[in-house]
């Protein structure tokens, strides 16, 4: 069903006044997840000081500001390093203090010296902003790269409900060695605006996100452009990663009870493939003949989170990925999207769409100062033959960590992590219904038919300073055919279609805040083979990273 912009619109303030029936000054702006502040609370909730409710990010700055205001009213729990990060971290998140006054700063410190580079409060308008910047240099045996990045970022709010934030950079990365692929690393993905040839010595390339929210006391909608992290893991996240660009979505986020959480998203995907039948010719010859148009792609997702005694979350979620046209159906935030995909395709598999479902648990503190998760994705299963070699259709993945902070001296944390993803895992008969977005996986980067084991160290020595040690080892088998994820029985077992190849790495890190928003970071990573090398990145790598960034 195909709706104009208007239909968007009225579906979007149908959901919000679905569920804004108790109100309150509740202004949300959701805070990059790439901020120490994550690590600092989820820390402080494996010690059992607070109840961190992380599984899906962005979480609020709202929700970070309420956490850190009680660990002040509980500061004697704290060690003097830690006090030291809350008092840091409580000057960035200031805005919510009712005592704050009206005022316009540029380049000045706030009533709570923080330096701004704008800052200002008038009545029921707030707005801060900052410019955007990275710079880094990547050295290592074949490889000698540096990148520059420029940009702004500004968030603020319009009244008691209203919030909106951006942020841009436009970054340029120059030298010998670019990856300008990103296939088989964490980092995330990019659409590069020239240089398609993936020798190149320049590329180019943005990063934008935004959103526009509604909020109230106990949720909030919002529409914008940003990525969804669902689950927790060290290395990667087997339901939602950053691995690929951000995407459009609508997200809806309401707390009905203390121990119910429910999210709600609707994301606006890119399949990069090219809709011959949309397509049409352009009237002239310049750039080729024939304006293109991509497959539309789409993904539902929804995820209810019990919360029945402190510390213990256990969550479940369905997402839906579809193609083709817009369907209203997948707008109902509470709709059961498998059962609906039958409805709508009559139950064909060519006319139907890509449905996953995903299952969470974590524990915190339950065992001392231990953060304890699972997290298991369905791709697709025959629950009456799971355990039947012949005929199971076992695509599935899952992980198990564990670690312990204050190991033997304050601020020492210790973890494990395994990963495992069978064969056939995120992808789809249809091409435009893999579980993607611009061909970089929404899940785990590794990928299917592989696993990964993750064993690090960190330790914060003085206020704002983490270093990390991380060791990797991965293996992955060859991607199975379409023809064997749909008609072989018994299916190709894990890491059983070869080669397997196998890839090690170590990894040190250092990473210092040494202003609000201004972070130094330098980190040393020595690799042993290479998994599905690029043509340039075929060396085995040994890497030194430094770098400077501010604004994010």
């Amino acid at each position: 069903m195909k709706l104009n912009l208007l239909h968007y619109y009225k579906a979007i303030i149908l959901i919000t006044f679905l569920f804004t029936g108790i109100t309150g000054k509740a202004q949300v702006v959701f805070e990059n997840p790439t901020n120490p502040v994550y690590k600092y609370l989820s820390r402080q909730a494996q010690k059992g000081n607070i109840e961190f409710n992380d599984l899906i990010q962005p979480v609020s700055r709202r929700q970070i500001a309420s956490l850190l205001r009680e660990l002040q009213d509980s500061v004697v729990k704290l060690s003097l390093t830690e006090q030291k990060e809350l008092k840091f971290y409580q000057q960035e998140f200031s805005e919510f203090d009712p005592a704050i006054k009206d005022s316009t700063t540029f380049f000045k410190k706030d009533p709570y010296n923080r330096w701004r580079f704008l800052s200002v409060t008038k009545d029921d308008f707030f707005l801060r902003g900052d410019p955007a910047l990275t710079f880094e240099t990547f050295q290592g045996a074949g490889k000698s790269v540096s990148r520059v990045g420029t940009g702004l970022t500004f968030w603020g709010h319009v009244g008691k409900h209203l919030s909106f934030q951006f942020y841009f950079q436009d970054i340029t990365d120059r030298g010998k060695g670019i990856d300008s692929n990103r296939m088989f690393t964490p980092e995330t993905g990019i659409i590069r605006t020239a240089n398609i040839n993936p020798n190149a010595k320049t590329v180019n390339y943005s990063d934008f996100r935004g959103n526009v929210t509604y909020s109230w006391k106990n949720g909030s909608v919002s529409l914008g452009k940003d990525q969804l992290l669902w689950g927790y893991g060290q290395s990667g996240r087997m339901v939602m990663s950053d691995k690929a660009p951000a995407y459009p979505n609508i997200r809806l986020d309401y707390q009905p009870l203390p121990w119910l959480r429910f999210n709600y998203t609707h994301a606006w995907l890119n399949s990069a493939i090219i809709d011959s039948a949309r397509s049409y010719p352009k009237g002239n010859g310049v750039y080729g003949e024939t304006r293109e148009l991509y497959v539309q792609k789409f993904m539902a997702s929804h995820t209810l989170s019990f919360l029945p005694v402190k510390g213990l979350d256990l969550s479940v979620g369905e997402s839906m990925v579809y193609s083709d046209n817009f369907d209203i159906g997948y707008l109902i935030p509470i709709m059961f999207f498998k059962a609906y995909d039958q409805y709508q395709s009559r139950y064909k598999l060519t006319t139907g769409s890509n449905s996953q479902f995903f299952f969470s648990v974590s524990s915190r503190n339950h065992l001392p100062k231990t953060h304890l998760y699972a997290t298991l994705f369905i791709d697709e299963i025959r629950t009456a033959e799971i355990f039947n070699k012949a005929r199971s259709r076992n695509q599935l993945g899952y992980n198990l960590g564990a670690s312990v902070t204050d190991v033997g001296i304050p601020y020492l944390t210790i973890g494990a992590e395994y990963t495992h993803i069978n064969p056939f895992v995120y992808n789809n008969v249809m091409q435009a219904q893999t579980y993607s977005n611009q061909s970089y996986t929404l899940g785990d980067w590794i990928g299917q038919n592989a696993d990964r084991f993750t064993a690090w160290l960190s330790y914060t020595p003085m206020p704002r300073l983490t270093t990390r040690f991380e060791y990797n080892t991965i293996r992955k088998g060859r991607d199975g055919s379409l023809e064997d994820q749909y008609f072989a029985e018994p299916q190709p077992g894990f890491l059983s279609q070869g080669p397997v190849e196998h890839q090690q790495q170590f990894l040190l890190e250092a990473n210092y805040q040494l202003l609000h928003k201004l972070y130094v970071k330098a980190a040393y990573m020595h690799q042993n083979g290479i998994i599905r090398p690029s043509i340039q990145t075929s060396a085995v790598p040994n890497e030194f990273k430094f770098g400077v960034s501010y604004g994010f």
